[in-house]
Formats: structure tokens, C-alpha cells, sequence
């Protein structure tokens, strides 16, 4: 089975704090929207959620077995893990359209706010990953992210997110750039 992961699940170094997956295979999920946001209030940070619309998020397919899934399900908790279509899934690498593709998912989110900001440690986590594919990668989730006109606290000397891994200074200058475009 695969599981799409459109955030900090994009970096290889923040995932495998979690399980062992396999190949990571970038892709482009149509019928999802993805947006800055938090489950509940008990959020300090706002990760990224998705729900169903009408847009596009990319990401990348991880092969998984049901052990990891275990994890992954106590990581995304307060998601719901609903099923992609593989219809859905565009990319030129080739994966088994036979096996079940999870996707960690909120109908119902609330938006950033000054008590729960958006965080730049998880937003340079996200980029990097998704450098690990391209910068073009990096321009889609960027462009395709909604939300970036709530408040972002740039925490990079105290990172509040637990999850930081993969972050390379070298990269702040890109990252900052390419935020500041849709911002």
C-alpha cells in the first residue's frame, strides 16, 4: 500500500523519524486542495492540512507495509486516512495501481492564527523536501498551498517544530525567496 504525503512527510529525513518506507515517488494528487491550518485549538503551530476540492497538491507515494501504517496513522492522528483513486495520481514513474493509496485528510480545519502561527522551521522542512525532487517541485508546493497570508513566525534560532529534520542553512536564502513570492 501506498500513503501520499504532501507535507513534512515530502522530507525523507522528517518521515523516517516516524517508520520505514520505500521508494518515495514524487507525484501530483488532482482533487485535493491543500491549505495552512490546524485540527483543533490545541495546536501551537499550523501544519498543512488537505481536504477534497477542486486543485491539485503534490507530494510523493510512499510504499508502506501494515507496521508502518501503525505509525504513520499515530502521526496523522486527528486526520482521517481516507482512499485515493489512482486516477487521481499523475506521474511518469511507474507504481502498482493495484495497491490502496492513503491520504491523511480534514474536512473541517481552523486557520492560522497568532497563538497557533504558521512556523518557518516546518515550512523549511516541507521545501527542503520537496528540494530533494526539484526546485520546480518547490515552486509547485509553494504555489499551490493556500494560506500563506496568515501569520508566520520565524523561529529558526528556537525551532518549534518537533519534527525538523533536513534543514540545510545553505537553503534559508531559496526558501525565504520563494515564500516571499506568494506572500
Amino acid at each position: 500500500m501506498y500513503i501520499f504525503g504532501y507535507g513534512s512527510l515530502i522530507n525523507s529525513h522528517s518521515r523516517q523519524l516516524t517508520g520505514q518506507t520505500g521508494s518515495a515517488i514524487p507525484v501530483i494528487a488532482h482533487g485535493l486542495v491543500r491549505s495552512w491550518g490546524k485540527i483543533d485549538d490545541t495546536y501551537t503551530i499550523s501544519p498543512l492540512v488537505v481536504n477534497t476540492g477542486e486543485g491539485q497538491v503534490n507530494g510523493v507515494l510512499l510504499e508502506i507495509d501494515d507496521a508502518a501504517l501503525v505509525e504513520f496513522d499515530r502521526r496523522e492522528s486527528g486526520y482521517q486516512r481516507v482512499a485515493l483513486h489512482p486516477d487521481q495520481i499523475e506521474t511518469d514513474i511507474e507504481f502498482d495501481r493495484n495497491k490502496a493509496i492513503w491520504v491523511y485528510v480534514t474536512e473541517q480545519h481552523l486557520h492560522p492564527c497568532e497563538k497557533s502561527p504558521i512556523v518557518q522551521s516546518y515550512v523549511d522542512t516541507v521545501i527542503c523536501g520537496c528540494l530533494e525532487v526539484s526546485e520546480a517541485f518547490a515552486k509547485h508546493f509553494v504555489q499551490h498551498t493556500v494560506g500563506w497570508h496568515h501569520p508566520l513566525l520565524n523561529d529558526r534560532h528556537n525551532p518549534k517544530y518537533v519534527r525538523l529534520a533536513g534543514v540545510c542553512q545553505s537553503k534559508h536564502s531559496f526558501i525565504d525567496n520563494l515564500v516571499a513570492s506568494v506572500r
